[in-house]
């Protein structure tokens, strides 16, 4: 499987800098999360990036016009910095569509990736 690193390479454009800033953010508000690529497919070949502590905290997909964060749980996640902007509707997950230009809230990023991995390791208590 490839790794995020391959992820980033084979992109070579805004999109794989948004994937490594997230990446950063994402391992600095929580040291001990499991990066791993998954659902590798032949219209998708390198696969999703996923991040993970007691189960699924987001997953990074990359499209032509933007990358997706789908956090696995964000229905149930406070979000009072209005991040995310996709999904919404969902019953579980929420995600946040990130477009060439964006900024990323860091501050507001970092907390929803931990209260997203708090939320799994309390629902693996």
């Amino acid at each position: 499987m490839p790794s995020l690193n391959q992820i980033i390479a084979e992109l070579g454009d805004w999109r794989g800098d948004m994937l490594s800033n997230i990446r950063d953010l994402i391992s600095k508000a929580e040291p001990d999360v499991v990066e791993e690529t998954k659902w590798q497919k032949p219209t998708n070949p390198l696969g999703v990036a996923t991040w993970s502590r007691e189960g699924i905290i987001c997953t990074g997909e990359t499209y032509k016009d933007k990358v997706k964060l789908t956090f696995a749980q964000g229905a149930s996640l406070d979000d009072p910095e209005g991040l995310f902007n996709a999904s919404l509707d969902a019953n579980v997950r929420r995600a946040i569509d990130l477009r060439e230009g964006d900024k990323v809230n860091a501050k507001a990023f970092q907390a929803l990736v931990r209260e997203a991995a708090s939320h799994n390791t309390a629902k693996a208590s």
